[in-house]
């Protein structure tokens, strides 16, 4: 198989078509690879085989059209269409259950499909976000049901994506990549493989090592945005906008502290702390502390939208909120752990009427305009671009009341006639 990588003659099988998913696949098939995509969604696999994107992504419609064109992408839905290939990349989702333990369902089947699938020599990447220590129990779960030997007839790795929504091509190309091997040949492996497309540093370790870094990661930004969280916090408490004295400590060259905001969403944020933590006999609090932190920041938002209508002695049981934004990041359509919609089902019950605006998500109002047309309140609980230049004298007039809740720093000038209120904004 490793010349096969190396001649692009490698048979590719990626299971799982999301945002993950379909974007690498994406990438293998235009670095030369026949790529065969599982996807158990019938409905994305005939929007993939027609050659458009299920996601919004920049720069994917024309990156798929052409894998697809070139006959080296399609996706299906059939086990059958992988067996026998040389390699599995897995990128399903590792969502946590209610009580916050990892839910480790849909990885456990995508595992169990590939050992039906594979080969004697088959190289199985994991891409998905797992608790430490999971690759070597899927490498023994291969084993279980197929007899073979991890590490001497089938290769394991995790190689954790590292990209954002909105950068993701540009990102699978140029930043580092991790391999985790459960054997040194299989990281080897993974790293000649990907190195097909990624120009970026590769660094190999063990699988574990691997899994931990990938959650150390994203808990380190987690953590600090709820120290900026509790920074806003304070500043409604003494006045000032944390904003600007967050900007000024960071002209300190050893200072770099996050943005605060109405919460933290995504799939990785949210979920990837509590996996770190899930294992392990012991941890010391900070870490849930500071998921306990970003979760509450919704409820921050709802308490200044509650201020803001007792100020006009309007009950909030008689108000209309408009709400801007579903998806968790600016001009995304990814709405996974969004707090906005954390946002909506903290009010839904407690004022008349909510309503919702997101140019990128469907299923909500078709117009600015038409979100605000007799609203009381207008709360921005995403970052699009489109709501950093509205001009809200105009869209005033269209609204009952004048109130603006500005969970995401949006609007930097409060405009003129308008109860305003931001998270962080304290003196206003």
């Amino acid at each position: 198989m490793e010349g096969g990588i190396e001649k692009r003659t490698a048979e590719i099988a990626v299971i799982g078509l999301g945002y993950i998913g379909l974007p690498t696949a994406i990438m293998f098939a235009n670095a030369g690879f026949n790529v065969t995509g599982y996807e158990i969604r019938k409905e994305v696999v005939d929007k993939i085989n027609s050659g458009e994107a299920h996601i919004v992504e920049p720069e994917i419609d024309e990156l798929l059209k052409n894998a697809v064109e070139s006959g080296r992408l399609r996706a299906t839905s059939d086990p059958e269409d992988i067996r026998g290939k040389d390699v599995y990349i897995i990128c399903v989702q590792t969502p946590l259950n209610e009580d916050k333990t990892p839910n480790l369902s849909y990885l456990e089947s995508a595992v169990k499909t590939v050992a039906k699938a594979m080969k004697r020599g088959s190289l199985i990447v994991i891409e998905s976000t797992v608790p430490p220590l999971t690759t070597v129990k899927m490498a023994k779960l291969i084993e279980e049901i197929t007899g073979l030997k991890a590490g001497e007839d089938f290769y394991m790795v995790h190689a954790p994506e590292r990209v954002m929504p909105g950068r993701i091509f540009k990102e699978l190309v140029y930043n580092s990549r991790i391999f985790g091997g459960i054997t040194p040949e299989s990281a080897e492996l993974a790293e000649k493989l990907y190195r097909s497309f990624v120009k970026g540093q590769t660094f190999k370790t063990n699988s574990t090592v691997s899994e931990v870094v990938k959650l150390m990661e994203n808990t380190f930004r987690d953590v600090n945005i709820a120290l900026a969280n509790e920074f806003a916090y304070l500043a409604h408490q003494y006045g000032i906008d944390a904003f600007e004295a967050i900007e000024l400590a960071n002209t300190h060259p050893r200072v770099k502290i996050h943005v605060p905001g109405i919460g933290v969403g995504g799939h990785c944020l949210p979920k990837d702390p509590h996996l770190l933590v899930w294992p392990a006999r012991d941890d010391f609090g900070l870490i849930r502390l500071a998921r306990e932190v970003n979760d509450g920041m919704p409820l921050l938002a709802k308490d200044l939208l509650f201020e803001a209508l007792k100020t006009v002695n309007l009950p909030p049981e008689k108000a209309v909120v408009a709400v801007l934004g579903l998806a968790y990041k600016g001009d995304s359509d990814d709405t996974r752990n969004s707090p906005a919609k954390a946002f909506v089902e903290a009010v839904e019950e407690d004022v008349a009427e909510v309503r919702t605006y997101d140019p990128f998500v469907e299923g909500t109002h078709g117009s600015i305009e038409d979100v605000l047309e007799g609203a009381d309140a207008a709360v921005i609980a995403t970052d699009h671009s489109e709501f950093k230049s509205l001009n809200w004298e105009e869209l005033g007039k269209l609204m009952r009341t004048r109130i603006i809740i500005d969970g995401r720093h949006v609007v930097e000038m409060p405009p003129e006639g308008f109860i305003f209120k931001g998270i962080g904004r304290g003196e206003y």
